[in-house]
């Protein structure tokens, strides 16, 4: 089995390291990944300039772009042969419910889920996060699954993990995409040259968080599996506007 792992958090992440550790010996890994922390980067693709690849002591590529570069650079030129699976991860913190729409994790696996690779985001849903072997070891487990039983369908999930001791994990549980409140303010600060500058707020909390979501998973113990899809389209909205424009 040929595994590409990458991440948003940058080539040298603590999770990034646990993750290859976990996956060790499941197959060919490689690792290609952001050479800075790209977190919040979503799906964009770097298209004005050109990119570079270099390898680091610990044989993990490295890319000056972003995770969806990293991605895209391997699985259309960079590697001989296309990988079965790509896992993203393990990101420091959660990526549940509006997270999703900007999280660098999540857009390395939809990057090779739009190639085509089934693919899984994997998150530590705590900032300060530690249990990093807990989240390889159900990385693992998802893998080892992948390698007994492929989905019939391409896949794409998203998986967020408390940051608990293996063996204080609950269930794996299915579940949907919750929803937050809005973000927080900018926060207006002044630079040392008396500059104003900006810091984008925190993100809300959880508005819904009920039974089935992500957010209610992780908050009672359970690793949250979330698969994902990227048709945008509003289908209840077609006729709406198909009829507001002949009006």
């Amino acid at each position: 089995m040929r595994i590409l792992l990458s991440n948003d958090d940058g080539y040298f992440a603590p999770g990034l390291a646990a993750l290859a550790e976990a996956l060790a010996g499941l197959g060919e890994i490689t690792v290609v990944a952001p050479e800075r922390d790209r977190s919040g980067a979503s799906n964009s693709l770097t298209l004005d300039r050109p990119l570079s690849v270099r390898r680091a002591a610990s044989g993990f590529f490295f890319v000056n772009g972003t995770p969806t570069d990293c991605v895209h650079l391997a699985v259309t030129g960079l590697l001989d042969k296309l990988p079965d699976i790509v896992v993203s991860g393990i990101n420091h913190g959660a990526n549940m419910g509006d997270d999703t729409i900007y999280s660098g994790t999540v857009a390395a696996a939809t990057e090779g889920y739009l190639l085509g690779i089934p693919s899984i985001a994997m998150s530590l849903a705590a900032r300060g996060a530690t249990h990093f072997a807990s989240a390889g070891r159900i990385a693992r487990t998802l893998v080892e699954r992948f390698q007994r039983n492929a989905p019939s369908q391409p896949t794409l999930l998203n998986v967020n993990i408390p940051d608990l001791p293996f063996e204080s994990l609950g269930d794996i549980e299915v579940t949907r995409l919750g929803k937050r409140h809005k973000a927080e303010g900018v926060v207006k600060t002044t630079n040392p040259r008396g500059d104003t500058v900006y810091w984008i707020g925190a993100a809300g909390g959880a508005q819904d968080a009920g039974p089935g979501t992500d957010f209610h998973a992780v908050a009672q113990g359970r690793v949250s599996v979330t698969p994902l899809r990227i048709d945008l389209t509003h289908p209840d909205q077609i006729p709406v506007v198909r009829a507001w424009l002949q009006t």
